[in-house]
């Protein structure tokens, strides 16, 4: 599993004494730029999952927490840890967060909250395989079948294969994949992307091709979308107030 990100630097001694409780490697940042240097420099599929203590700097932290859930590719799970007097302050935020503790709170509170999230998202320990229907990838021999048949990919192919299978259903840009996949020092144009997944397209065969969908004028996204058309339907409106 990648680090998580935890804000701010230095970390609150508990949170501190509860990720490393947990086993759980991390990165502190106070500042967002930090954050997204870090992620660059120390993780190649972005952050894990983060947690961010309000109890110092409220503000802060609620903007460290939009700017983790409003990006491109947002982060999740996501553990706010605030003061007892700032329980108020949490309403019409929840978008921003997965859950919340209230300090004062044990090291073995905060390090179950967030290996639970992180095991509801299906990130509790590495994982050695990706499945994905009939995809197959072994992350620690680089190796991939798809319905049983092994496939003959290059690192790069592999790679590529590996980012879009560990995040089913989003759609990612022809730059954002160049970033990730490949890094941020390289200087390739995004028709590196579109050789790419026209040659795996080629290596699944015909029959599972349409695991890497093209979502036009945007870029890529592996298997099916994950929101559900209902979402989109308008909300209702507040009853009016009554006039005097």
């Amino acid at each position: 599993m990648e680090p998580l990100v935890c804000f701010p630097d230095p970390v609150l001694p508990v949170v501190d004494a509860a990720l490393r409780e947990g086993g759980l490697d991390f990165r502190a940042a106070s500042t967002l730029e930090a954050a997204d240097a870090l992620e660059a420099s120390e993780t190649k599929d972005g952050w894990g999952g983060a947690v961010v203590s309000a109890a110092d700097d409220l503000s802060r932290a609620v903007a460290f927490c939009r700017h983790l859930r409003r990006r491109e590719d947002p982060v999740s799970p996501l553990l706010l840890v605030i003061a007892d007097d700032q329980l108020r302050e949490l309403k019409l935020r929840h978008d921003l967060f997965d859950d919340f503790c209230v300090l004062p709170s044990r090291p073995a509170e905060i390090s179950a909250r967030m290996e639970h999230l992180l095991w509801r998202a299906g990130r509790a320990g590495a994982p050695d395989v990706i499945e994905h229907g009939p995809l197959v990838l072994n992350l620690e021999t680089y190796q991939a079948a798809v319905a049983g048949r092994v496939l003959d990919l290059t690192y790069m192919e592999y790679e590529l294969l590996r980012f879009l299978a560990a995040h089913p259903g989003k759609v990612f840009t022809r730059e954002t994949l160049l970033n990730r996949v490949w890094g941020y020092e390289y200087y390739g144009g995004a028709r590196t992307v579109d050789v790419h997944v026209r040659r795996l397209r080629a290596k699944l065969g015909e029959e599972h091709a349409h695991l890497i969908h093209t979502v036009r004028s945007v870029g890529y996204r592996f298997g099916e979308p994950t929101w559900s058309p209902g979402l989109l339907r308008a909300q209702p409106h507040p009853p009016s107030a009554p006039q005097p």
